[in-house]
């Protein structure tokens, strides 16, 4: 618990001086959106090699404070999880876990031709369990069902809070934008006393600013 409190409280730092950079700085915001592809990882390995395909949607903002420097952020609506395929019994099991999730990047930008910029970006995130579900297939059968509490204190439940380092490479168009990232989640999200269990997720996002 203290370790969690401890990345919220740093969480918390870098928000505020996001705020107070933005105080003197351009702000330019817009729409991003694009597909998932997300794993769980438990004890430090990826046990199923398939990846969930989810999709991420949310606002996002860019504060432009120094030359070809912005901090990136937004709020963002992504959907992650694990597929496990049991090829021996013909099965497949899925978990989608849905959080809003809290970027704060910093981007470095550099220019290509007038109107076109590729950007780096890299830094932390937050987000939080909001809802899920669970289907699973065996052999021809399959059921798929709601979630509710799949976030909660519980075992066989989730910690629904979630936090972790990401980073990615895209592009601007003008107002366009193209972005190829991926986090890595440091948070245990398991409840169970002997699990070590942390989301892991590659996104390819298409967005416009304003």
């Amino acid at each position: 618990m203290n370790e969690i409190m401890n990345k919220m409280r740093l969480i918390a730092v870098v928000a505020f001086l996001a705020v107070v950079t933005a105080v003197s700085a351009q702000v330019s915001l817009g729409i991003k959106g694009g597909m998932n592809l997300s794993n769980l990882v438990y004890d430090d390995e990826v046990d199923d090699k398939n990846p969930k395909i989810g999709f991420n949607i949310g606002l996002a903002a860019d504060v432009d404070f120094a030359p070809n420097v912005a901090l990136q952020t937004g709020l963002f609506f992504s959907t992650k999880g694990s597929k496990l395929v049991v090829d021996e019994i013909d099965a497949e099991f899925t978990e989608n876990l849905m959080y809003l999730q809290l970027p704060v990047h910093i981007a470095y930008k550099v220019d290509v031709t007038p109107g076109t910029r590729v950007v780096f970006h890299a830094g932390p995130y937050a987000a939080y369990g909001v809802g899920g579900s669970r289907e699973a297939k065996v052999g021809n059968l399959s059921g798929e069902w709601d979630v509710d509490d799949i976030f909660g204190d519980a075992n066989g439940q989730y910690k629904p809070f979630d936090a972790g380092l990401g980073l990615g490479v895209g592009a601007e168009f003008g107002a366009f934008l193209v972005d190829l990232g991926w986090d890595m989640g440091l948070v245990d999200i398991s409840n169970w006393d002997n699990g070590n269990v942390k989301n892991q997720n590659a996104y390819l996002s298409v967005g416009y600013k304003f």
